[in-house]
């Protein structure tokens, strides 16, 4: 092959990969997209090349997917998309290590263990952004993944890599035409239809929710981000979001959602209930005995003179330290205040990696406060004496986060509300790619999920991933919907990134092997 054959290739897997993600329709793609690269792997001899045509493969799918993020910041968003693509890059070069040693067999289950290693680390570590799991790509094709109850996306990660090794065999096996091409192309075949007829016949399964004796109800206040924090427009704004409130609800209602820091005059949290500025909240409260309100609140902790937290910072004073908060609340008339800090931190927005504190100037805000965030240790269920709702508060970036989010369910959560403000990106695929990942997190749980977004979109998400209703983009409106709730336990909420946590033993064993295979072929080498 020619070196301008090698750059089509790279290009053609970015292009593919790009065309697969939500919320295009082509996802099948996704099961051909990684096929030229596997083709370089072979072909190409010189590993610093190889990597050149990965990076760049990788580098077109991260800024064709993300690019929406400049909007919040130009500089950020460049270094987001270049250092996603250069950490992509990691498992293509353990796989290219391993294949031009072992061969393409142990090559191959390199690839997916050490890609599903890479998947878990950057779920897990302080620079995490998940947002381009290959699982995720299925998000507007639930229909193919109700088994994700059982597996969450790493399944889907595996099923891909899996498809596409299958498919690059059978296409060699027919450029040679091998006899053995037809038992491959059978398992291909096996291999996409089986997981797709499994989901199938698990969507006709009775739905496990119970209807419940009353109703949330979903408010989208549809407030610019960029002006909700000034001072001038608060009060303006809460009384907004009282009255599209009060217009929605009828006897049956028992609990409001209201979006990601729509209270968003900062409060002490130990002081709260002191604060006259949200009187109104309360008095309109009082009018309703039954009715509970989860929202999203700006907040403050007071530490006094010891530094508590790493995140902590020093006040005005310059003696007292004191953490800021992007905080879910509950308030009810007959309770204290309940309060959930959010724990899954945008990175560079939210939290700064200790290891890139040199870098805190170039990290502009994505949208939010400047400076970094506190957080809660776990995550916290809300409940109400009365109320059927037992709530999970999910501040949106925690939303991508699959087993972070069951934790809520084994914790008790019957059902899941999803607070967020997407409006910092405007009117472009992040903030719909953000709502179809939330039917993942419906699949896996199996709940239904209640959607309050402030610009939109808000949503009734039932516990197969079916958006039931929405409000859309860029409209002041509110959803009332009668939210079934369930005690079902799903295999994946139980077991939570097993098949993660199995891939990156299997990924340190390969490694382990191959550097003895390495060691012992230099030694027996004349």
């Amino acid at each position: 092959m020619k070196k301008q054959q090698y750059w089509v290739l790279s290009l053609l897997s970015g292009l593919l990969l790009f065309g697969a993600w939500p919320v295009s329709p082509l996802c099948m793609l996704i099961f051909i997209a990684l096929v030229p690269l596997l083709v370089l792997v072979e072909k190409v001899q010189k590993p610093l090349s190889f990597l050149g045509y990965v990076f760049v493969s990788l580098l077109i799918f991260n800024a064709a997917t993300t690019w929406w993020i400049w909007n919040s910041t130009d500089i950020g968003s460049v270094a987001a998309i270049v250092a996603n693509s250069l950490l992509m890059c990691l498992p293509w070069c353990g796989f290219y290590w391993v294949m031009k040693r072992q061969g393409r067999l142990m090559g191959y289950f390199a690839l997916g263990s050490f890609w599903m290693l890479f998947e878990y680390a950057h779920l897990n570590w302080q620079l995490s952004w998940p947002w381009l799991t290959l699982g995720n790509v299925f998000a507007s094709s639930t229909q193919w993944i109700q088994w994700y109850e059982f597996t969450g996306v790493a399944g889907g990660t595996l099923w891909i890599l899996l498809a596409n090794m299958l498919v690059r065999i059978v296409i060699g096996r027919w450029v040679l035409q091998s006899k053995q091409r037809w038992p491959w192309l059978i398992a291909l075949s096996v291999a996409i239809a089986l997981p797709i007829s499994i989901s199938l016949l698990l969507a006709k399964k009775q739905p496990k929710a119970e209807m419940p004796s009353g109703n949330v109800v979903m408010v989208q206040a549809n407030i610019n981000p960029y002006e909700k924090f000034d001072e001038s427009n608060t009060l303006n704004e809460l009384n907004h979001l009282i009255a599209l409130s009060e217009a929605a609800l009828d006897s049956n209602t028992h609990l409001v959602v209201w979006p990601e820091t729509a209270m968003s005059h900062p409060v002490w949290q130990n002081y709260l209930w002191r604060d006259s500025f949200y009187a109104p909240v309360f008095q309109w409260l009082q009018k309703h005995p039954k009715l509970s309100l989860l929202s999203g609140i700006e907040s403050f902790k007071n530490y006094g003179p010891l530094k508590a937290t790493t995140s902590a910072h020093k006040d005005g004073s310059g003696v007292n330290y004191y953490d800021a908060f992007n905080t879910a609340i509950l308030l009810h008339q007959t309770d204290t205040a309940q309060l959930y800090n959010k724990s899954k931190l945008v990175p560079g927005v939210e939290s700064m990696p200790t290891f890139l504190n040199f870098l805190a100037p170039v990290f502009e805000q994505f949208g939010g406060t400047t400076g970094g965030y506190g957080s809660s240790e776990s995550s916290r269920v809300f409940r109400v004496a009365g109320n059927p709702y037992q709530i999970a508060p999910v501040i949106c970036y925690e939303s991508i986060y699959g087993e972070y989010v069951s934790t809520y369910v084994k914790k008790g959560a019957n059902m899941v509300a999803i607070i967020t403000n997407d409006g910092w990106w405007g009117n472009t695929p992040g903030h719909k790619q953000h709502l179809q990942y939330a039917r993942l997190r419906a699949i896996e749980t199996r709940r239904w999920i209640a959607r309050s977004a402030n610009t939109g979109i808000s949503a009734v998400i039932d516990d197969y991933g079916n958006i039931i209703t929405t409000q859309p983009w860029d409209k002041a409106a509110t959803i009332k919907y009668p939210i079934p709730t369930s005690n079902y336990i799903s295999f994946y909420v139980a077991n939570g990134d097993y098949l993660y946590k199995a891939a990156c033993l299997m990924a340190a064993l390969i490694a382990g092997w191959g550097l003895l295979f390495g060691r012992k072929k230099r030694r027996t080498k004349p």
